[in-house]
């Protein structure tokens, strides 16, 4: 009797969540949402927008506003979740991505994404392993920044490894030169996830706060601002048995979502097909009429200034270094964020 081809693995349902405030945020949610029903028709999860609440930690309101920002997200099927910030907030925004996870239901898998994202595939087709956490691995060498006379690279992630009980060497690329970047567990925090939000948000808050009120010698010549939440990351991974090659390369900032991070970014050197989903997701009446309320988007998205932006570059040969395509952007009065 022949024998049944073995099926493919189903990735569970789970939920994903971005985050979503006043300013740029709440309109990079839109979009979001936007592409997600447009492109993963399939995905039957449930989407959240975590919203931070005023609070001590906030000088100014940072909920989601004017209404009609709401009521766009509710009718692309987002729920708006609220959470509390009881260990970052103003002083520290990227910290909302962390605690975030504690309003999430409890011992459901999750993904989350920075809202500068669209997606642009299916994301039910990317088979996640939620027992297996990784993080997003579009990423260069950003932290740590080493000094002349100070702790490399092994001395400087070995401290914090060793601060927290975990081992140093089974993170370690061994394929990768000594003291080279690429060697060291490190993540791109524009997604990660895993099995319970709950689990992962208390330990990865635990870790970054830590950190913050207490760096070890090691760091007391690195920033921790805005590296805290890509610090933690790797070590919040690791202790929970993740790796760096968890996912198949080229489906998360690749085939199926793309992080741009800031619209003139996006312009000059992402896909043709990015821009596409872009202007599709962004052009129906009741999209555009909020979004057309945020200057960048207005500008870039509907008066054209992205294309004008996108003819400065030639994508099969940008510059090294985004900087300089930055400063490119910015000569020719081009620069909005």
């Amino acid at each position: 009797m022949a024998s049944k081809a073995a099926k493919p693995p189903v990735t569970p349902d789970f939920n994903i969540v971005i985050v979503g405030q006043s300013g740029r945020l709440q309109y990079e949610a839109i979009l979001f949402a936007a592409s997600l029903r447009a492109h993963s028709p399939g995905f039957s999860g449930r989407l959240f927008v975590a919203e931070p609440q005023p609070g001590p930690a906030w000088a100014a309101d940072p909920r989601m506003r004017p209404d009609d920002v709401r009521a766009t997200l509710e009718r692309l099927g987002a729920e708006i979740l609220p959470f509390d910030n009881r260990l970052f907030g103003q002083s520290y925004p990227h910290g909302n991505k962390i605690e975030a996870l504690m309003a999430l239901p409890e011992g459901e898998p999750f993904v989350f994404f920075d809202s500068d994202t669209l997606v642009t595939g299916d994301l039910t087709s990317v088979p996640f392993d939620f027992d297996t956490p990784s993080a997003s691995r579009r990423v260069t060498g950003t932290w740590p920044k080493i000094e002349l006379y100070g702790p490399g690279y092994t001395q400087t992630w070995k401290a914090l490894y060793d601060r927290f009980g975990l081992d140093f060497e089974s993170s370690l690329d061994l394929g990768q030169p000594d003291e080279f970047w690429r060697r060291y567990l490190y993540f791109n925090a524009g997604f990660f996830y895993y099995r319970c939000p709950h689990e992962f948000g208390a330990r990865y808050g635990d870790y970054a706060g830590d950190i913050l009120r207490d760096p070890p010698p090691e760091l007391v010549c690195q920033s921790l601002d805005p590296w805290l939440d890509q610090v933690a990351l790797p070590l919040v991974i690791h202790s929970f048995g993740g790796r760096r090659d968890a996912l198949p390369e080229g489906l998360l900032d690749g085939e199926i979502t793309c992080h741009y991070r800031l619209l003139p970014l996006l312009s000059a050197r992402e896909s043709d097909r990015v821009v596409e989903v872009l202007e599709e997701v962004a052009a129906p009446n009741k999209i555009k009429k909020v979004l057309k309320q945020y200057e960048p988007m207005k500008r870039m998205i509907y008066q054209g200034r992205g294309h004008k932006v996108r003819a400065l570059f030639d994508r099969d040969n940008l510059p090294r270094r985004e900087q300089a395509i930055r400063n490119t952007i910015k000569r020719n009065g081009f620069w909005m964020r």
